[in-house]
């Protein structure tokens, strides 16, 4: 994350003062964690955006948004690689590399701010494909609402790509024109989101200050802002899901695969976001408080290296799993009704037929699985 100088007159945690404390050794771990963690974090994302390319399946409704989400892992990941791979101990380093790694860190803000957004975007998305479901099986809704949403899916993706991009956009031009990354201290090296300020110029560069709290800012709101939306719209999701399974009268084996799901992600994807990033979360709130607590940055720093620059892998991991349970519910339902005998199998092919059904002439219906 590009934080450039703080505000005028405000100081920054002299944590480096702490004793019985090696900060060179100490970012040098953190360092290599970040490295594998962000290998790792590659291979995860690369492999959901073969799998959907292969299966050319990446601009199906019902994958768009995770494949996109995979895209904006995988560029976050080769920002955290590269400023591992930047990572030096050098006090003094030429212009053109602070350049380049005041540029990195702003160009990694601009991505894992976007996949913010395409997360919420997917739980978004989950949520209009059952409410359609809902609204065409009860009340027989025209299939232009299934158009328009699919329109407005995309969208939201473009609003996704570009929001980030205008919010980075003055730490980049503003940081540039005034070198702001000339006041970066050579602590941490190039690592991402580890930028602080030389102490002695804060009261000469005011714009640099003002981009320092802009920066965290950026960062704290949209963190908060996607954490409340994903919560929201999983529990809505669960909510209307049961009411459409209620709605129906018959609640059959792919249906209860189904709800168990959707439970489960209800709790799974926020915790799965709020540990990639609630460490950074608290890292930049601690940074804005000036808590002079080394131990406690060393913890979170630590934190941070292991759950942040692993966004892509825990996506793969999650996402993929539950689909995966899913279709394996699913197979499992079918061979429990290839072994039940003609009386039951003709009891739930009756009940079936008691469903309401979806109009013929209705386009298909995206189907996203939490």
């Amino acid at each position: 994350m590009a934080l450039p100088a703080p505000a005028r007159g405000v100081l920054l945690p002299d944590l480096y003062g702490a004793p019985d404390v090696n900060w060179p050794q100490f970012f040098a771990v953190v360092h290599w964690i970040q490295a594998v963690m962000a290998a790792l974090s590659i291979i995860g994302s690369s492999s959901m955006i073969s799998y959907a390319i292969f299966q050319h399946t990446a601009r199906s409704p019902e994958v768009r948004p995770l494949f996109y989400l995979s895209l904006s892992d995988l560029f976050l990941g080769v920002c955290w690689i590269s400023g591992a791979l930047l990572y030096s101990t050098e006090t003094e380093k030429p212009a053109s590399q602070e350049a380049a790694c005041y540029n990195l860190q702003a160009t990694g803000q601009i991505f894992y701010v976007a996949s913010f957004l395409y997360t919420v975007n997917y739980t978004w998305h989950l949520y209009t494909d059952l409410k359609m479901k809902y609204n065409q099986s009860l009340f027989s809704r025209p299939p232009q609402i299934v158009r328009s949403a699919n329109h407005f899916g995309r969208i939201t993706i473009i609003l996704s790509s570009l929001v980030p991009v205008l919010l980075m956009a003055p730490v980049l031009g503003l940081g540039n024109r005034y070198e702001c990354y000339r006041n970066f201290t050579a602590k941490h090296g190039c690592l991402l989101m580890h930028t602080e300020i030389d102490r002695g110029l804060v009261r000469q560069e005011p714009t640099c200050s003002a981009m320092y709290f802009y920066g965290i800012g950026v960062f704290l709101v949209s963190f908060l802002a996607s954490f409340v939306a994903i919560l929201v719209l999983l529990v809505w999701a669960r909510a209307l899901y049961k009411k459409f399974v209620s709605a129906t009268g018959y609640v059959g084996d792919q249906q209860w695969a189904m709800i168990k799901m959707v439970e489960q992600g209800v709790v799974l994807y926020p915790v799965v976001f709020c540990c990639c990033w609630g460490p950074a979360f608290l890292l930049g709130i601690i940074k804005l408080t000036f808590w002079e607590d080394a131990r406690t940055f060393m913890a979170l720093y630590v934190l941070e290296a292991l759950t942040a620059s692993s966004q892509g892998l825990l996506n793969c991991t999650v996402y993929g799993w539950t689909q995966h349970m899913f279709r394996c519910m699913k197979r499992k339902a079918c061979r429990d009704a290839d072994t039940q005998t003609p009386l039951l199998r003709s009891q739930k092919r009756f009940y079936a037929s008691t469903l309401p059904a979806v109009s013929q002439t209705a386009p298909r219906s995206t189907s996203t699985v939490l």
